[in-house]
């Protein structure tokens, strides 16, 4: 075989193995990945590689989509009554945790079919607001924004979730003056220690998750804070109506923190909730100026250097 004939047959090797949606090398990333027919949004969570999750807040509805191709679809076309508020994957079990907002209720959806898997009524439609949620080695953590209560609902090695179960927590992030109180939320990688936003406060705190007992991290003001990232000793605070987000340095105990850095973008309209995908974020842009629910006709996720 001539030598022109071997380089022609290695380039449609390589062309034949490429990541199917993958950016050409040479173009710009994608810097924004607009959710084709949204009505409005607010949560979202990071799926495997490239692959995110993101939620329509009041129909339910979630989206897949891909922040290398810039793409998105809808994946769980939600029955009437469901909405969708924050949101995590638990790759161990290939599931979707989804908070329910006002609807009192929590879904755990099949990440891989979007099929329903469970749905938990963990508080009365109107007096909770199920608004974000993390995943532990044991199971998923739910905050409610109107209630100082934190909800788990186990999962067991095979997959399966179980009953879901109550936790009253203690202390200052049971404050429950403000419109909103108890929201974003992650755990320690062992679990050991649950580290929330309290948008009522505008503080973070650390609740530990068998006696509900809570204390403020000191050092760290983040008003009209909302979702959170949490790894390593950081934590990224999003800070809705400030249009920004907060990264945060905190000790090695949780007790104390200090704001290093503070993220803003021109493409901001109310950031909710972001995700991590290697050097880059992914920020939901809820439009809750337009109105609540917003009015807006078009409803994006923002990815910019974290």
């Amino acid at each position: 075989m001539s030598r022109a004939r071997r380089l022609i047959g290695t380039l449609v090797v390589l062309t034949a193995t490429a990541v199917p949606g993958s950016p050409v090398a040479g173009q710009p990333r994608p810097s924004t990945v607009v959710l084709p027919g949204a009505s409005s949004a607010e949560g979202i969570a990071a799926g495997r590689g490239t692959t995110f999750f993101a939620g329509d807040l009041f129909r339910g509805d979630i989206y897949r989509g891909d922040v290398a191709a810039g793409t998105a679809s809808v994946f769980v076309d939600a029955p009437d009554g469901r909405m969708a508020a924050g949101m995590v994957f638990d790759a161990e079990h290939d599931l979707l945790f989804v908070a329910g907002a006002f609807t009192g209720q929590a879904y755990v959806y099949d990440a891989s079919t979007g099929a329903t898997v469970a749905t938990y009524a963990l508080g009365a439609p109107g007096q909770s607001m199920i608004n974000d949620v993390t995943v532990t080695p044991a199971g998923a953590w739910f905050t409610d924004s109107f209630q100082p209560h934190l909800y788990f609902v186990p999962v067991s090695d095979p997959g399966g979730p179980g009953p879901a179960q109550t936790l009253v927590v203690t202390g200052p992030a049971a404050d429950t003056t403000g419109a909103f109180n108890l929201n974003g939320i992650r755990s320690t990688p062992d679990g050991s220690a649950l580290i929330v936003a309290h948008s009522g406060l505008g503080q973070l705190a650390v609740v530990d998750p068998v006696t509900g007992a809570s204390r403020i991290i000191a050092g760290v003001s983040v008003p009209n804070v909302d979702g959170l990232l949490y790894e390593a000793g950081r934590a990224w605070a999003v800070q809705n109506f400030g249009n920004q987000i907060s990264r945060i340095r905190l000790a090695p105990d949780l007790g104390s923190g200090a704001v290093e850095a503070v993220l803003t973008d021109p493409r901001f309209e109310i950031p909710t909730t972001a995700a991590r995908f290697g050097s880059r974020l992914a920020v939901v842009n809820a439009k809750f100026d337009t109105g609540f629910p917003p009015t807006a006709t078009s409803f994006e996720v923002v990815l910019l250097d974290r």
